[in-house]
């Protein structure tokens, strides 16, 4: 009898499937973009128009030091690793909507006491009475209009956006790491330069010290003399802050305790070179690269599958529901067959009158998607953006770096010239300070100037969306 009930129960569930059930709301289409077909700047020599390969732009700089930051980061940032957690968030959250298709079971044992009043209104005394019960509860929603469909689309969408969320996390943190480590051997070079000055500078004061007291020259040469060497060391300190902090930045970037990276980073070294050319491919490339503009697609996607669950609310419900169990006042007595109990029946939910509530939830929620369109599209825009800038300013800065060399050889020569005609009495030491001067300040320029060609370059890789898949793979995460 058992058996039976069993059976028929699950023929009922079975045969009430709809055969065709129909999936409401607007199927998603991928938006496409216009972009231009070249770069403004891809006519200067310093980019080829080939296809990009930035997975592991770092890698150009050929500085050790820097490949060795990059991949403690991509094992130990903190930001990187809190948005592969999200990954497994967003994994969970797409079980639950799968889940939500197929039948709940849940099964029960209880047993109960129940006594009656003698002073009941029926005026008699019921003994105490004993229930033992077991059994299983099914509910099943059918998703006639397709509300747990659409759902899981939203979810698998999410899933998709937390997976390019990492990648994006990975670029700017990447980028961040390339950009404080060349802040630091900036800072460590502009020190040297700040360093050399001062010690040829006190080289010349030693000589109008020696000239003062031969009485020579007036006390103004000394006074100017001291005041260039002083002048000069106080660049020192902020240039020492600069390195510090950079220094401090990058412990935190891979995970590790200001203080921690000394014997990584070793003592002053030269900045890094920049390679001679880019592979920077054409603007179509940098749509299909960048992780923040696959996140913002995948988050329309979701936004746009929402439409469908809201509008699925319009409709009937139908839930089907059924137990299965035994009942007896012994509990020896729960598997005679006499002791069997089963519930089969179907629900239908409908909400008729609303006041237009459910109209207004799926017009909120087309505005929702309208706004996902807009990121996105906002998102293009800023990228291509982004990326001619980055050429405009990093081909401009090479054309400063290559004046201000010439400037710095120049002033060299001027600063001899100058302190030979001082020495001969042709020329007051007023010309030896202002050239000596501004051999220390173009030197500095010079220094800042190479750290900005690499900045600038770091921008652009990031701009282009490079390095997402050369540091990690979430995938294998996910």
């Amino acid at each position: 009898m058992m058996h039976r009930t069993a059976w028929i129960l699950t023929a009922g569930l079975l045969g009430l499937i709809p055969s065709g059930c129909t999936v409401v709301g607007p199927d998603y289409v991928a938006p496409e973009a216009r972009s231009p077909e070249a770069w403004q700047e891809s006519s200067r020599a310093t980019f080829t128009a080939e296809h990009a390969a930035l997975a592991a732009w770092w890698n150009h700089f050929q500085d050790p030091t820097l490949t060795q930051l990059i991949e403690r980061a991509s094992a130990r940032n903190l930001d990187v690793r809190r948005s592969l957690i999200r990954i497994d968030e967003a994994r969970s959250q797409l079980g639950i909507a799968e889940a939500d298709l197929f039948p709940t079971l849940s099964h029960a044992l209880s047993f109960q006491r129940r006594g009656e009043s003698r002073n009941t209104v029926f005026g008699a005394f019921s003994p105490d009475a004993n229930t033992w019960s077991a059994g299983f509860d099914a509910t099943w929603e059918l998703d006639l209009w397709g509300r747990v469909r659409r759902s899981i689309e939203a979810k698998e969408a999410e899933f998709e956006a937390s997976i390019e969320d990492v990648r994006d996390v990975w670029v700017m943190v990447a980028a961040e790491t390339a950009r404080h480590y060349v802040v630091l051997r900036a800072s460590q070079a502009r020190l040297e330069v700040a360093r050399a000055n001062v010690r040829l500078q006190e080289e010349t004061q030693t000589l109008v010290q020696a000239r003062f007291d031969s009485g020579l020259v007036s006390e103004r040469d000394l006074a100017q003399a001291k005041s260039q060497v002083a002048a000069t060391k106080s660049r020192v300190p902020a240039l020492e802050v600069m390195a510090r902090e950079a220094e401090n930045r990058l412990c935190v970037l891979v995970g590790s305790p200001p203080g921690e990276l000394g014997e990584v980073l070793g003592g002053p070294a030269p900045i890094p070179v920049p390679p001679a050319q880019v592979a920077v491919g054409v603007p179509a490339d940098l749509l299909r690269r960048r992780a923040d503009l696959r996140r913002l697609e995948r988050e329309l996607a979701a936004e746009t599958a929402r439409i469908g669950m809201a509008e699925a609310e319009l409709y009937p419900t139908i839930t089907l529901t059924g137990s299965l169990g035994v009942a007896a006042e012994d509990a020896g007595d729960l598997t005679d067959r006499g002791s069997g109990t089963f519930t089969f029946g179907p629900s239908l939910r409908w909400n008729l009158f609303d006041s237009g509530r459910l109209r207004r939830r799926v017009e909120a929620q087309e505005a929702r998607t309208e706004q996902a369109w807009l990121r996105w599209e906002a998102g293009v825009l800023t990228a291509l953006e982004e990326a001619e800038n980055a050429m405009t300013a990093l081909v401009q800065e090479q054309l400063r770096r290559q004046d201000l060399l010439t400037a710095a050889s120049e002033a060299r020569r001027a600063v001899t010239l100058a302190e030979a005609q001082y020495a001969e009495g042709l020329s007051d030491f007023q010309a030896v300070v202002d050239s000596q001067r501004r051999v220390a300040e173009l030197e500095d320029q010079q220094a800042e100037s190479e750290a900005a060609v690499d900045l600038h370059l770091i921008r652009l890789f990031k701009a282009l969306g490079g390095g997402w898949d050369g540091g990690i793979d979430p995938t294998k995460t996910a």
